[in-house]
């Protein structure tokens, strides 16, 4: 990331450091989840819908992938209070040894929401974490006020539904082995982290830095971290969502790096203009904006999608600012 410049504010360190706080947790299904959460100044004043993230899912990311955008938010004054969960099986979370899919880990934010918040939520979504907010939407309707995309899957990824045979041989016979545990050991190391980060997610090869790689790793280190990466890379998050988007209700801002790029070839040349047109002509109430960036927006292009999103949940009228 810029230290300076059009992605960041000059006192990036600082405020990343005051937007820090310890997590707290809570019992899911037998298994301790944590979460952080950040609230107003004065939280006795008005402080608007809360908002939960969803971390993307991959080697060491967890909720410290919204540091920067906390930071951001807090220094612009909105008094939303953010709530930064770590899906299970990553960050401070339990690691069990599960095949996850986007079920499990809405059931888990479902209740998250039930009873650690009690209230409807604005869900913010990293990449193709998009199913879970998706299933979670299906099942607890009134839970959610609004969704906030960062650079979802192209429409034919989230339409193309995965081969559950090879989803399942994948986790049986290669993923579930030593041969498994081989490839996770060779994919936390800084060489693969900063390659696959530089040809896969970020727009310039300088925003691969050592905040980025030394987060990466340090949340890599537990082996037991592997297995929603490996379910993640197995595909059993791949189905037809086709019929559930169409049937979304909550109003949705899907947000588009400029240089939007896919792993699957499946939409994978498919620019940031069609991604964003794709999504508009099949999900009701959707709005869609391009901003700066390629796939980590929140990360590497933090005041341009802060602005757009608090715009839109201006026009939806579930934002409140300070200033």
């Amino acid at each position: 990331m810029p230290d300076s410049a059009s992605h960041s504010t000059p006192t990036l360190e600082t405020s990343l450091a005051a937007s820090r706080v310890d997590p707290q947790f809570y019992t899911w299904n037998g298994h301790r989840c944590a979460y952080e959460v950040h609230q107003p100044d004065q939280p006795d004043q008005s402080s608007g819908t809360p908002i939960v993230t969803l971390h993307p899912i991959g080697v060491g990311l967890c909720r410290r992938f919204w540091d920067r955008l906390t930071a951001e938010w807090r220094d612009r004054g909105y008094r939303n209070p953010l709530y930064h969960p770590d899906l299970l099986g990553n960050g401070d979370s339990a690691l069990p040894c599960l095949p996850y899919t986007p079920q499990n880990w809405a059931a888990q934010i479902s209740h998250f929401i039930q009873t650690q918040i009690g209230q409807p939520v604005i869900l913010l979504v990293q990449g193709a974490s998009f199913p879970i907010a998706i299933e979670l939407a299906k099942a607890s309707p009134d839970q959610i006020a609004a969704i906030v995309l960062s650079g979802p899957p192209s429409w034919g990824v989230m339409t193309q539904p995965g081969n559950e045979t090879q989803q399942d041989l994948s986790w049986k016979f290669f993923f579930n082995t030593v041969l498994g545990d081989w490839f996770y050991r060779y994919a936390r190391t800084e060489r693969f982290l900063t390659s696959f980060s530089i040809k896969q997610l970020f727009d310039s090869s300088e925003d691969v830095d050592r905040e980025w790689l030394s987060t990466l790793r340090t949340h890599s280190r537990d082996m037991n971290t592997r297995h929603a990466v490996f379910a993640f890379l197995a595909g059993f998050w791949r189905r037809d969502y086709s019929d559930d988007l169409s049937n979304l209700q909550p109003p949705v801002c899907a947000i588009f790096g400029e240089q939007a790029s896919s792993i699957s070839k499946r939409g994978k040349t498919d620019p940031a203009a069609k991604r964003m047109a794709d999504y508009l002509a099949h999900i009701p109430r959707a709005e869609g904006q391009i901003v700066p960036g390629r796939n980590v927006l929140p990360y590497e292009s933090t005041t341009e999608f802060v602005s757009v999103m608090a715009d839109f949940l201006q026009r939806q009228a579930l934002i409140i600012t300070n200033r």
